[in-house]
C-alpha cells in the first residue's frame, strides 16, 4: 500500500469516528450548546468527506451554509433564547426512546442494504474539471430552482423564528409579589452615545 493510499485511509477512518461520535453526542447530550458545537463538528467532518471524494465545490458549500449559516443560527437562538426552564421527566420517556430507537434502526438497515446491494462502478466518472461551477450553477438556476428558494425561504423564517423567541416582552406587573411593576425603570430614558456634551440631558 501506498504512502498516499494508507493516509487516505487513515483520514477516512479519523473523519468517520468524528462524524460518528459527534452525531452520537448531537442526539445523547442534554445540553443542547455543546449538542450545538458538536452540530458544527459533524457537519465539518462530512466535508473533509467531501474533500477525500475531489468534491471541492460542495466541501465549500457544506462548511459556507451549514456551518457558516445554519449551526451558527442555531447556536444564536439558543443562546437569545436563554430558557432556564427545569428539565421536566417527560411521561412514556421510555416507550418513546424504544420506537426512536426502532425507527433509527430501521433507517440504517435500509441504507446498510442499499450500499451492499447497489453495483458500485469503481473508478467513478470521470471529472468534468474546471466546468464543474458551472454545471452546478446552471442546475440550480434550471433544474433545481424550486428547491433552492425554499431553501433560503426556510433560512429566512429560521432567522425570524429565532428574533421571535429571543424578544422579551415587558411585563406590566411583577411576577412575584403581583404589584404593578415600574415601567419607568424598565422604560429608563438613556442619554444617545453619539450625543454632544453641551446637550442638555435627560
Amino acid at each position: 500500500m501506498s504512502l498516499a493510499l494508507s493516509t487516505q485511509w487513515i483520514c477516512f477512518l479519523v473523519l468517520s469516528t468524528t462524524l460518528l461520535l459527534g452525531a452520537l453526542g448531537v442526539v445523547l447530550l442534554p445540553n443542547v450548546v455543546y449538542a450545538a458545537f458538536l452540530l458544527g463538528g459533524v457537519l465539518l467532518s462530512m466535508a473533509g468527506l467531501y474533500l477525500l471524494l475531489n468534491a471541492s465545490f460542495v466541501a465549500a458549500a457544506q462548511v459556507l451554509v451549514y456551518v457558516g449559516a445554519v449551526n451558527v443560527l442555531i447556536l444564536f437562538a439558543i443562546m437569545l433564547v436563554n430558557k432556564r426552564e427545569p428539565m421536566v421527566q417527560a411521561r412514556g420517556l421510555l416507550l418513546r426512546r424504544l420506537l426512536s430507537a426502532g425507527v433509527c434502526l430501521a433507517l440504517f438497515t435500509l441504507l446498510l442494504q442499499v450500499i451492499l446491494g447497489t453495483p458500485w462502478a469503481l473508478p467513478g466518472p470521470p471529472s468534468i474539471g474546471e466546468t464543474a461551477l458551472t454545471r452546478i450553477g446552471e442546475h440550480f438556476f434550471t433544474d433545481y430552482l424550486l428547491p433552492f428558494e425554499v431553501a433560503s425561504v426556510l433560512l429566512l423564517m429560521a432567522m425570524i423564528g429565532a428574533i421571535v423567541l429571543a424578544r422579551r416582552d415587558v411585563l406590566a406587573s411583577d411576577v412575584i409579589t403581583g404589584e404593578p411593576a415600574d415601567q419607568a425603570l424598565l422604560e429608563k430614558q438613556r442619554t444617545p452615545l453619539l450625543a454632544s456634551k453641551d446637550a442638555p440631558s435627560s
